[in-house]
C-alpha cells in the first residue's frame, strides 16, 4: 500500500523506521532540508522551538528507543544537540533517509472520495510543484510549533514575544538589563526564566502563572527521578495519584514555599513543571513569582494580587496549537488543541488516514510514538482492524475521561496521555481485539 508520511522529526521518523520493518512502500515529506523537527536546532521550517542551553527533562533512560539505546555515554539529560545526533544515528542505522524527500513539505492534503468505483486515497500537493497519489497517509507533522499565545486585556508598549522565538540571553534581541515578565509555568518558563535572572545580565525576572504549578525535582537520592516514575495498569490509577500526591510535597516541598502562587489542582491534576533551579532563584529573589495578569496597560502589567509592575519584555511560554495547515479547516481541525482520535490514532470514519504523535506523553514521547507506529504497521499489513465507528466514539470518550478525566481543563492537557498505561492497553488489548476483528470480519 503507497503511503506517504508528513514530516521527518521524532514521529516521522519512527514511522518510517516501522513501515520499512514491515516491507511497506512509503516516501516521507519534509519541509526542511534536515531530519529532526523540534530537536534540529534551528530548523530551517520555523519547527524547531530548542533554545541554544536546551536539555531535555527526560532521562535517557525512559528516552531511549527500543531497538535503538542511547549510547551509554550520554549524560542522564542530554543536551538538545545530543538528542538530534542520536536521531540522526537513528536514521543512518536504518536507512531511513533513503525515503525523505527533504525540502519537499506537502502544501495541500485532499482525500479522494470512493465513488464509482474508484479505490479512494490521498492527493498531494508538494512544494515542488507537483501533485502526487498514495493510497494512505499518516501525519506526524508535531504539535510544538505553532505558539500559543495568553489573551490579556488592554495593549503592551514594550516587546512581546514567545518562547519558540528564544534563542539565547542575546537572541532574538539582547536581553540584558530588561525588566522581564516570562508568562507560564512549564518548563520551558521554567528554564527560560532562571537563564534570564542570571546576575550578570542584569535583569529584573518576573514569572507569572495562572494556575501555579507543582515542582518536581531531577534527582532523587543521586537517580534521575523518572527512573522512579512507573504507573500500573492493575492498581487504580486513583490510588496511585493519590500516593504520588502524599508523598510529593516531603521530596520537593510545596510551591508556596518559595514564593509560587498556591497551586489551584493537586499534584498530577495538571502537568508538573521539572526544574533544579527554579526554587533556588525564586528562593534568593532573583526571579519573582505572581499570578495571573489581569491587565496590560502600557508598559505596565497589573496580577490578580492587586500589584502591578513594569516592563520591557513580555516572552510567552504558553505552549502551542495543533495545527494541520495542508488540511481545509472544515475538514480536520484542532480547536483549542482538541482533536477526536481512536487510541490517539484514527480519526472515525476515516480508514485511510493515521495520526502519529498528538499527545502530551508522560514520561516522554519516543516510546509513545513507538508503540502507536506498531499499531498503525499492523493496521495497514492487514494484521489489525478498526471497531465501527460507533464503538470508537465510545472508546475515544472513555479513554479521554481515563487519560485527562482528573486533570485541570485547559488546551495544554486535551492529549495528556501516561505512556505505561497506553503502551500496555495497545499490547495487551487493542492488538489482540483487531486482529480478532480481522479474522471475523
Amino acid at each position: 500500500m503507497a503511503t506517504a508520511i508528513i514530516g521527518a522529526g521524532i514521529s516521522g521518523l519512527t514511522m518510517s523506521k516501522m513501515l520499512s520493518d514491515y516491507g511497506i512502500e512509503y516516501t516521507t515529506f519534509e519541509s526542511s532540508d534536515r531530519i529532526g523537527g523540534n530537536w534540529a536546532f534551528g530548523n530551517p521550517n520555523g519547527h524547531s522551538s530548542a533554545y541554544r542551553s536546551l536539555h531535555i527533562d527526560t532521562s535517557k533512560h525512559q528516552l531511549s528507543f527500543k531497538d535503538f539505546p542511547m549510547p551509554a555515554s550520554y549524560p542522564d539529560f542530554p543536551h538538545h544537540t545530543q538528542i538530534k545526533a542520536y536521531l540522526e544515528s537513528y536514521a543512518e542505522a536504518f536507512d531511513l533517509k533513503a525515503n525523505i524527500e527533504f525540502e519537499n513539505g506537502v502544501v495541500h492534503a485532499r482525500r479522494i472520495d470512493r465513488v464509482n468505483g474508484d479505490d479512494g486515497g490521498w492527493e498531494l500537493d508538494l512544494a515542488d510543484g507537483s501533485t502526487r497519489s498514495f493510497e494512505f497517509l499518516i501525519v506526524a507533522n508535531g504539535h510544538h510549533w505553532d505558539p500559543r499565545f495568553a489573551n490579556f486585556p488592554g495593549t503592551f508598549d514594550g516587546v512581546s514575544l514567545h518562547s519558540h522565538a528564544y534563542i539565547d540571553p542575546y537572541t532574538p534581541m539582547d536581553f540584558s538589563h530588561k525588566r522581564i515578565l516570562v508568562v507560564g509555568i512549564g518548563n520551558s518558563a521554567a528554564d527560560i526564566a532562571v537563564e534570564l535572572s542570571s546576575k550578570a545580565l542584569q535583569n529584573e525576572v518576573t514569572l507569572s502563572t495562572r494556575s501555579g504549578a507543582w515542582i518536581v525535582p531531577k534527582y532523587i537520592a543521586g537517580r534521575p527521578a523518572d527512573k522512579y516514575y512507573k504507573t500500573s495498569p492493575y492498581v487504580p490509577m486513583k490510588w496511585q495519584r493519590k500516593l504520588a500526591q502524599l508523598g510529593q510535597p516531603i521530596i520537593s516541598g510545596r510551591p508556596e514555599l518559595y514564593g509560587l502562587p498556591k497551586p489551584n489542582h493537586l499534584f498530577f491534576e495538571a502537568h508538573p513543571t521539572q526544574s533544579v533551579e527554579l526554587p533556588l532563584r525564586l528562593g534568593s529573589g532573583d526571579v519573582v513569582a505572581k499570578p495571573n495578569v489581569t491587565l496590560l496597560d502600557g508598559d505596565t502589567a497589573h496580577f490578580e494580587d492587586g500589584t502591578s509592575s513594569d516592563f520591557d519584555v513580555i516572552l510567552y511560554a504558553t505552549g502551542y496549537n495543533i495545527t494541520f495547515p495542508f488540511f481545509d479547516p472544515g475538514f480536520i481541525s484542532a480547536p483549542e488543541n482538541d482533536i477526536r482520535l481512536f487510541k490517539r490514532i484514527f480519526k472515525p470514519g476515516i480508514d485511510d488516514l493515521a495520526f502519529v504523535g498528538f499527545a502530551q506523553a508522560t514520561p516522554t514521547l519516543f516510546p509513545f510514538v513507538e508503540a502507536q507506529t506498531r499499531l498503525v504497521a499492523a493496521y495497514l499489513t492487514g494484521h489489525y482492524a478498526l471497531p465501527p465507528v460507533p464503538e470508537m466514539e465510545r472508546v475515544i470518550s472513555a479513554d479521554q475521561e481515563k487519560y485527562t478525566g482528573h486533570m485541570v481543563a485547559s488546551a495544554r492537557h486535551t492529549q495528556q496521555t501516561d505512556y505505561f498505561l497506553y503502551e500496555h492497553d495497545l499490547r495487551a488489548r487493542e492488538l489482540p481485539a483487531g486482529r480478532a476483528r480481522r479474522v471475523h470480519a
